[in-house]
């Protein structure tokens, strides 16, 4: 349920100020510290971040898909790690159970998911499954009462600090996705281990880490859905998340465009400001055109999820020309700065280095392209 406009308008303006007047000021600072204050994690929580895709009854502000870009887009004007934070409790983290959950599943995690008492993980990648996500190896052996789910996960976004995983294992013989199931698996179970966090280019304060299973006994009650729809979870999942992603990264281009354009109406070169420059123009240009073109492209497909419309195709454009865009715009922000946007005084390299990893999580975008192709060959056209 959509809130009302009042309501809605002033929480984005409570978004927008927090970001302005609490998140940009620390950027430096998570960037040299790789993590997020916890005064401003509380923050988060009170403002009730943690839970803007969950249902009011769970305690949540069960914001709809084109609220919840809205909202994106405002993070998104700030370093991507503070959204990180809580973005797999609005996201890949909480979906799963959102979608496919019973009622006592959802009554004993999304309160405490909303909050952010727990913190969730989505843990589908492996060593050796990344874009062909059917080929999952974990497994899932049936025993009793539990089932002992054993492998390796890797690169799952808050796993240092994770309370609850959604994991992908597989449970049967069938080959590709049909084999595999979807379950909730507690961080404190035996068997259960993280390791150390990755050293990454960017999105410092965002930690990604191994999620080890070793005959980890996971309750038969902890299974979403039924045996072997667990790949199809994970999809339904994706094609939210995909938008989501989509909208940050078109708050994180409107972001260096305003930083691009008062940092060309100051700097002067051959006797007047570069904003005057046509070559800068036309890179302003081209920047604000795309960034335009992709924010439609978002809100759009997210009215459409609202009315109950298959965006499969559409969720996989929004995140491919978003991600690929903010690219671009970064780019052109680091040539508009000069010797300074290649400084990290100024926080432009530091953008560029973190919107790299928008073009490969939630898919890549090799594999958006291929979902948008052959949605589009089923559609015929």
């Amino acid at each position: 349920m959509a809130l009302d406009p009042e309501t809605f308008d002033a929480l984005i303006d409570t978004v927008r100020r927090f970001v302005a007047e609490r998140l940009r000021p620390l950027e430096a600072r998570v960037e040299s510290d790789d993590a997020i204050p916890a005064d401003i994690v509380d923050e988060m929580k009170a403002l009730g971040l943690f839970g803007l895709s969950i249902a009011p009854e769970y305690g949540g502000l069960g914001l709809t898909m084109g609220e919840e870009c809205r909202v994106a887009i405002e993070l998104g004007r700030t370093t991507p790690a503070f959204r990180s934070t809580f973005g797999t409790n609005v996201g890949i983290g909480s979906q799963g159970l959102v979608i496919a959950g019973t009622p006592d599943q959802k009554a004993q995690w999304l309160p405490r998911i909303a909050s952010g008492e727990i913190v969730t993980s989505f843990a589908l990648t492996e060593p050796d499954v990344g874009s062909d996500s059917g080929s999952v190896k974990t497994r899932a052996v049936r025993d009793g009462d539990v089932y002992r789910l054993s492998g390796t996960k890797r690169y799952i976004t808050n796993a240092d600090k994770a309370d609850l995983f959604t994991v992908m294992a597989r449970t049967g013989d069938e080959p590709g996705g049909r084999g595999v199931s979807a379950f909730l698996v507690p961080r404190n179970l035996p068997g259960v281990s993280v390791g150390e966090p990755e050293k990454k280019m960017g999105q410092k304060g965002a930690k990604v880490a191994d999620v080890n299973l070793d005959e980890v006994p996971v309750p038969a009650a902890n299974r979403l859905g039924a045996e072997g729809q667990g790949f199809k979870i994970a999809m339904q999942v994706l094609d939210r998340g995909r938008l989501h992603i989509a909208a940050v990264c078109v708050g994180v281009a409107e972001r260096l465009i305003a930083d691009c354009v008062a940092y060309a109406g100051e700097r002067r070169q051959f006797g007047k400001p570069i904003a005057e420059h046509q070559l800068i123009q036309a890179m302003i240009a081209d920047s604000k055109t795309e960034a335009l073109a992709a924010r439609a492209l978002v809100l759009e497909t997210a009215a459409r999820k609202d009315a109950g419309d298959d965006v499969v195709m559409e969720s996989a454009a929004a995140k491919y020309y978003a991600s690929e865009m903010v690219g671009r715009v970064a780019d052109r922000a680091v040539q508009i700065y000069g010797g300074a946007g290649y400084i990290a005084d100024y926080g432009i390299e530091r953008l560029y280095r973190d919107v790299r990893l928008f073009r490969i999580y939630e898919g890549t975008s090799q594999i958006q392209q291929l979902i948008i192709a052959r949605e589009t060959m089923k559609r015929g056209g």
